[in-house]
């Protein structure tokens, strides 16, 4: 470690970059930006649980407002943080305070958790204007350590999958409560890293035919006051303090495991096939607002990191609903979001992002900007040119909803498809038109700016809202254990119960439940788009109609593996849908249908049909009440790739009936004779059969079928 010469510490000036602490094999480089500081002093831990540094190490140099000392000798398992002296003066946007331990905002990884203080605030804890004083207290006692690592890691092997858009299958999950109650994973690695990667669980996703993991945060995250005096935390993890820290939350391991640890995870999981997704959140941090802790940003120049209001800087802007926002206008909040997704990707080799109100990101002086310097940025990197950017298109703020806006190279979320699909099935008086649309890969919102059908991230559940099973169970939200008087969570629900709140024994109730799940699932293996699914949903997966579950970590919200036999039906039901999706490219087309002719039989890539068996007309298509439709698909002439990366030679009748009695559709002519083999039937919940169909096709009420024609050439 460092040395000391008449008990002062040896330091060098170091240099301005990188920024973070930097381990060479002999010493380690402490750079720290602050526009607006009048000194910082980096303070030396001996280990996470000490509350008084061991060591004050000014840092002396300083280069275009970065900070920086070079200290040899030191090594990686130093604990560290920083204390930063300038002016308080919250009306004008600034809240030094040099008694506050704060962490690095480049920190690898962080000692643990936040223990809440009065402490932990830059002024005297109290009423709505108290942030206006100023608190002496020392709060290195309760505040994370940061701590120096060593990047280095036997990636030897690693191999990234890069599936395409295409053939991606998405899969959300939470590390903690994807395996915390997995009877089959080993009980040292349930909720962590390692057991998200064990066999048990890669196993399962392998028998779902999912390409990728999208995992949310795992940035290391704060568990906010008023849930702790609750006896709550924030499980989601949607509440950042460190953008390059592992959570150690989920790390099995000794002190700094959990980068290590979050590493072979990726390692195992790619070897398995399997993309890794990160769910982040730059969009704000977990200091919340004026009357927030000041635990990092906030103490080391809050005028620079913070978005704060132009008519009064002693508040935040808070188009995110959390309290600030991340001002990612300013070069130096921008070069920290740019560097800590370059490391994700570069040193710990996950394949792509989903970023949370990502509208937040691209905010200009009046709104979201196309042209914002963060979306200007991505654009021309790299590093990040090869991994999957998916937007969550919306945040809280006014003219914050912007699906089908961000630019080429970037996936959305699409909310319009999983409100449209919710209310179809529902039983809602909707346009067929739209379904039309949805289907085949929303081309009204990603056609027109060039963006393939890829663009649009379709799902009927995610984690934010009721589950697949609850949609059908509860009528409306039932979120009491949240502590808020079920006040929090989404009111408008788009779900259906069948007659029922809830669990029931009625058997009528549960077939109609099982089969609108059938419905859902098989409605996002057949659409164009790349489908999401979340955890649990596959075998039906409950949360008791809580619909914001994110404070809820117990056996209650975690996902119970042990299935009954609704369960396993449901499951093996997914499993075939999954199926027929990557066996089948043309329900995978990376292009548009256009309705032009393929192969050489000259049918068309799509044609779609009314139950008589005719072309749908304008009028069929503006039919509110209209419930039923089929699209006859085809792929070519022959079983050879074309160019255009669909698989030739595949002709699917997708026929839908969303009406509450049967409907007889009739076969187009040419179709008629021929051997058909049944993909997907949501009214049996099975598949695998052969239909030798005349000119006439039953769907029972509500279901959906999917038949692959045999004749063909």
């Amino acid at each position: 470690m460092t040395t000391m010469t008449d008990g002062k510490i040896e330091a060098q000036t170091g240099k301005p970059y990188p920024l973070g602490a930097a381990w060479d094999g002999r010493g380690v480089n402490f750079a720290l930006f602050s526009e607006h500081a009048m000194e910082v002093t980096l303070c030396l831990f001996d280990s996470a649980d000490d509350a008084v540094e061991t060591a004050r190490v000014p840092l002396s140099g300083r280069t275009n407002h970065v900070w920086h000392a070079y200290l040899p000798g030191e090594k990686p398992g130093r604990c560290y943080g920083y204390r930063v002296r300038g002016p308080y003066a919250p009306e004008q946007g600034h809240r030094f305070n040099q008694h506050k331990l704060l962490i690095d905002p480049y920190a690898k990884a962080l000692t643990g958790e936040l223990l809440w203080d009065d402490s932990v605030y830059g002024y005297q804890h109290g009423d709505a204007r108290a942030d206006l004083s100023f608190d002496d207290r020392a709060s290195g006692k309760h505040v994370p350590k940061s701590l120096v690592i060593d990047p280095s890691f036997a990636w030897a092997g690693d191999h990234r999958p890069r599936t395409a858009w295409a053939d991606t299958v998405i899969y959300e999950c939470h590390v903690k409560g994807m395996t915390a109650a997995h009877p089959e994973v080993p009980e040292e690695l349930r909720g962590t890293y390692l057991g998200l990667a064990s066999e048990p669980v890669i196993d399962h996703l392998t028998s779902l035919r999912i390409t990728a993991v999208e995992l949310l945060p795992v940035h290391h995250a704060v568990d906010e006051h008023a849930l702790v005096k609750r006896g709550l935390r924030n499980f989601w993890g949607y509440n950042t303090l460190g953008f390059f820290a592992p959570y150690s939350r989920y790390a099995t391991g000794s002190l700094g495991a959990q980068v290590d640890e979050f590493k072979l995870m990726v390692k195992r999981l790619h070897a398995a096939g399997f993309e890794v997704i990160l769910d982040v959140v730059y969009n704000h941090t977990a200091e919340t607002d004026h009357l927030g802790p000041t635990l990092c940003f906030r103490g080391i120049d809050n005028a620079a990191y913070y978005r704060l209001r132009t008519d009064a800087p002693r508040y935040y802007e808070n188009h995110a609903g959390c309290g600030n926002n991340l001002d990612l206008r300013h070069p130096r909040t921008l070069q920290l979001v740019m560097d800590s997704l370059r490391y994700w990707v570069q040193e710990m080799h996950v394949d792509g992002f989903r970023f949370d109100l990502a509208t937040v990101l691209a905010r200009g002086i009046a709104g979201f900007d196309p042209d914002a310097p963060f979306l200007a940025a991505v654009a021309q990197d790299p590093v990040l040119a090869e991994v999957k950017l998916i937007a969550e298109p919306w945040d809280v703020g006014e003219g914050g909803y912007v699906l089908g806006q961000f630019p080429a190279g970037w996936a959305e979320w699409n909310d319009k498809y999983r409100t449209f699909m919710r209310s179809f099935w529902r039983g809602d008086a909707v346009a067929l038109g739209t379904l039309g649309c949805r289907l085949a890969g929303s081309s009204d919102l990603y056609a027109g700016s060039g963006r393939t059908p890829q663009a649009s991230v379709n799902y009927i559940a995610s984690h934010d809202g009721f589950t697949l099973h609850d949609l059908v169970s509860y009528g409306h939200k039932h979120n009491q254990a949240n502590g808020d008087d079920n006040r929090d969570g989404c009111d408008a629900t788009d779900s259906c119960n069948f007659g029922v709140e809830g669990p029931t024994e009625d058997r009528t109730i549960l077939a109609d439940r099982e089969k609108m799940k059938r419905n859902f699932i098989a409605t996002l293996a057949v659409s164009l788009g790349v489908p999401m699914i979340t955890a649990g949903d596959e075998f039906g997966r409950t949360q008791g109609g809580n619909n914001n579950a994110f404070c809820q970590d117990s056996e209650e919200f975690w996902l119970n593996w042990r299935l009954d036999e609704a369960g396993r039906r449901f499951l093996d039901f997914a499993r075939q849908a999954l199926k027929t999706r990557r066996d089948h490219a043309v329900l995978r087309s990376p292009k548009f249908f256009e309705g032009r002719t393929v192969g050489e039989a000259r049918l068309r890539d799509v044609t779609w049909l009314s139950p008589s068996g005719v072309e749908m007309t304008v009028d069929d298509w503006e039919n509110a009440d209209g419930r039923a439709l089929a699209a006859l698909i085809h792929g070519g002439s022959d079983r050879s790739c074309g160019p255009d990366g669909a698989l030739a030679g595949e002709t699917l009748l997708i026929a839908i009936n969303g009406a509450p009695t049967a409907r007889v559709f009739r076969l187009p002519s040419d179709l008629t004779g021929g051997a058909f083999h049944c993909l997907i039937d949501t009214a049996i919940g099975g598949s695998g059969e052969e239909r030798t169909l005349t000119d006439r096709l039953e769907l029972a009420p509500r279901s959906l079928v999917v038949l692959e024609h045999q004749g063909t050439a």
